[in-house]
């Protein structure tokens, strides 16, 4: 059997295509379904062991970024995404996935806390959408499963409402002690910072992708997606004269970790 990932599709969500081809390339079977499909048929997320909330302007950010898709998927499919998380399978939040995974209560989930709203991607310091490229540092101490042998990573990012908050400092705290924090934007040297551009946010503690405490349930805000080649890289020119080019873009290790523990523990 392969893997089965499951992307939803639709209502301004725009990344479907080079996250399907993410899913693929580190091996698993991909199925593109749009939020009314499977609103309709609740069986179709149970046939996946991993679920894909990718980037977007999921109802054109309508009361901020990704609060009314958060609430279709409460109410309509509340129950089968509980089932999921309670059959130990894996969901990925990217950009606008990762603001309507934190909108749900999906993560953090401090405490185990699912579909209790615990924090926020809040407006970008800025006040202005960002496209960028950002240097992130992994914590090696976290369980996320999607960050497994990451040291550092350099990921584009874009998006208007970035800025990692906490609902409280108590669950600031949690997350610090738990290292449910994965990723943090870092500076040239490598090392986290809260500084612009560098933290292209203002993001609380740096932080750029955060799991539940299990470390199956990850989101982020840089685009993994868009990093799979290392043509994508925009001085991929430059890097090709002083260093040559890997085979890879340094995206595909979120994909492959992924599809590697689903088909160790869930098939």
């Amino acid at each position: 059997m392969s893997v089965k990932a499951l992307i939803i599709t639709g209502f301004g969500l725009n990344c479907q295509k080079e996250t399907a081809i993410a899913f693929e390339q580190a091996g698993a079977e991909v199925s593109q379904v749009h939020l009314t499909d499977l609103a309709d048929d609740h069986s179709i997320i149970h046939q996946h062991q991993i679920l894909v909330f990718i980037g977007g302007f999921s109802f054109g950010d309508h009361l901020g970024a990704g609060t009314v898709f958060a609430s279709r998927l409460k109410y309509q499919i509340g129950d089968e995404l509980k089932r999921f998380i309670d059959d130990g399978k894996l969901i990925i939040g990217i950009c606008n996935g990762f603001q309507t995974m934190a909108r749900l209560g999906l993560v953090p989930a401090v405490d185990d806390q699912f579909f209790v709203v615990q924090a926020a991607l809040a407006q970008n310091n800025s006040n202005v959408f960002r496209d960028d490229w950002v240097n992130l540092t992994a914590n090696p101490e976290s369980p996320c499963i999607f960050t497994k042998g990451c040291d550092s990573i350099e990921l584009p990012i874009r998006h208007g409402e970035g800025k990692f908050v906490t609902l409280n400092d108590e669950i600031l705290d949690k997350l610090e002690a738990n290292n449910q924090v994965a990723l943090r934007y870092a500076d040239a040297s490598g090392k986290a910072t809260k500084r612009f551009p560098a933290n292209p946010n203002g993001s609380t503690n740096a932080i750029a992708g955060i799991c539940d405490p299990s470390g199956r349930i990850f989101g982020l805000m840089p685009h993994p997606e868009a990093f799979l080649s290392p043509y994508n890289h925009p001085q991929w020119t430059r890097n090709k004269i002083t260093a040559g080019l890997p085979e890879k873009g340094a995206g595909t290790i979120i994909f492959e970790n992924a599809v590697a523990y689903a088909e160790e523990n869930l098939i």
